[in-house]
């Protein structure tokens, strides 16, 4: 999470969307960088609205902070959760997917209760406006960089070059049209969201 008090900006951090690579292009420009622990770090807008926002608005007398996040189209956003629990060290972690196939990844993500290394969170959870108001101010596609560039470039008044960091192993992956359908009837929330970026 990236905070930029001047501008009134928090900038989420959606796991699996390229936010540790502007984390590390922003961070010297922002007025707090939350890094770790993971669970503030990617804290999702609930845990902000909690936490954060309170802070903000009692501690620093700041009512007006606007939200920015993105999202990952939903079977490539699994696909990079598959093919980052697929690095080298990960063998033999129970949350390691060596020796699953997407298809049985997906499936297991579709269950009632996940397995460990199935059990990616959601980013349609993440991002779920709260019964106060709350919401993502601002929500880019993960495919439309140049959008969410040039829109950080215009608020935060800079040049922003980005790194690549934290990148999951490439490999082809294909979901079977079953195993799809079974995705988007089960998570069609997730899909509704990103379909209604525009």
């Amino acid at each position: 999470m990236l905070v930029f008090m001047k501008e009134r900006l928090v900038f989420l951090s959606v796991p699996k969307t390229g936010t540790t690579a502007f984390e590390s292009a922003l961070a010297s420009r922002a007025d707090i960088v939350v890094s770790n622990p993971p669970e503030l770090k990617h804290a999702p807008l609930y845990r902000y609205n909690r936490f954060f926002r309170p802070m903000f608005e009692k501690g620093c007398k700041i009512e007006d902070m606007e939200t920015l996040a993105v999202m990952r189209e939903p079977i490539d956003w699994l696909g990079s959760w598959y093919r980052y629990r697929q690095r080298d060290f990960m063998k033999g972690k129970p949350n390691a997917t060596h020796g699953i196939s997407f298809d049985d990844f997906v499936r297991a993500y579709c269950a009632e209760t996940r397995p460990g290394f199935a059990n990616v969170g959601s980013q349609a959870k993440f991002l779920e406006a709260r019964p106060n108001g709350t919401a993502v101010t601002h929500l880019f596609r993960y495919e439309d960089q140049a959008r969410l560039i040039g829109f950080l470039e215009n608020r935060l008044g800079l040049r922003l070059t980005l790194g690549r960091e934290n990148v999951s192993p490439k490999m082809a992956l294909s979901l079977s049209p079953e195993v799809e359908a079974l995705l988007r009837s089960t998570c069609a929330e997730e899909f509704a969201l990103y379909d209604s970026i525009a």
